[in-house]
């Protein structure tokens, strides 16, 4: 299992957009991809649950990555966090 912190910097948080994109990039892995935000946690593939998250701009999430492929999972998705999140 691998894991990395992201800090939201999209004004708006993680609302139904960059949710969508979000539950879309992290389709493209085997892995399972979780979003941690305080207490609660939800899979990166399932938008209801990411926008449920309720994510706000400035809020400290982290991102675990757990299957075959998590090397390349974790890296992209960071890659995708910094340009969308």
């Amino acid at each position: 299992m691998k894991n990395f912190n992201y800090t939201i910097t999209d004004e708006i948080g993680i609302h139904a957009r960059p949710a969508g994109l979000l539950a879309k990039e992290a389709k493209k892995y085997s892995s399972k991809i979780t979003i941690h935000a305080g207490e609660k946690s939800a899979e990166a593939t399932k938008l209801m649950a990411l926008m449920q998250l309720g994510v706000k701009c400035g809020q400290t999430i982290e991102v675990t990555v757990e299957g075959e492929d998590e090397a390349t999972a974790v890296e992209e998705m960071k890659a995708f966090f910094e340009q969308n999140l």
